[in-house]
């Protein structure tokens, strides 16, 4: 996500909406994936080396984007318009795939759909704004899905300034919490429930 403000809008937008409610919406999924995990230890090795690709995704990213100053096409930007985002999304397959529940995945997506594409969207729209090569960078650059799975050179200008400055270690500790529930849930529950 490289910008933060939003273009003019009408008083009520589902895009507007979206971006103020999908912290909290975030709450409550957890609240069922806790709920609904089924965790077993081989899934959880699985789901955490899924999830570890994710987090080093979002954490390059948080270290080359300088929100709503520049438009970064650098780093893992130089490969898909929106890492932050994609890093997201592995590390829910990722966690998905540790609870070993079909009705996660499936509110997982419907979660993703509804609430992160039109962020995303609406991310896109204050960016070309804000931007003039932005066009010319939509054109080259996938959004979500990169053309390769090899990134080459998405350390060079990291900053590990930017990477504190935008709090990125939240996904490191937040995923460390679901992984110590998914631990827990199988020492103490029988079946992980």
């Amino acid at each position: 996500m490289q910008g933060q403000g939003q273009p003019a809008a009408p008083a009520w937008s589902w895009r507007r909406t979206a971006r103020r409610i999908r912290v909290p919406l975030g709450f409550l999924f957890a609240a069922f994936y806790m709920w609904r995990a089924r965790p077993a230890w081989a899934s959880v090795a699985v789901g955490t080396a899924v999830a570890a690709c994710g987090i080093a995704i979002r954490a390059l990213a948080s270290g080359q984007v300088q929100k709503d100053r520049e438009l970064t096409m650098t780093g893992p930007y130089a490969y898909v318009r929106n890492p932050l985002y994609l890093g997201s999304i592995v590390i829910g397959i990722g966690f998905a795939a540790a609870a070993r529940d079909i009705w996660v995945g499936v509110v997982l997506i419907v979660y993703f759909a509804v609430v992160y594409v039109p962020v995303i969207r609406g991310e896109e729209s204050f960016l070309s704004g804000r931007f003039p090569d932005y066009a010319d960078y939509r054109r080259r650059v996938p959004s979500l899905l990169p053309r390769s799975l090899w990134f080459a050179g998405v350390t060079a200008g990291f900053s590990r300034e930017l990477y504190f400055r935008h709090r990125e270690y939240n996904s490191l500790l937040g995923a460390a919490a679901i992984l110590a529930v998914l631990i827990a849930k199988i020492l103490w529950l029988p079946g992980g429930r």
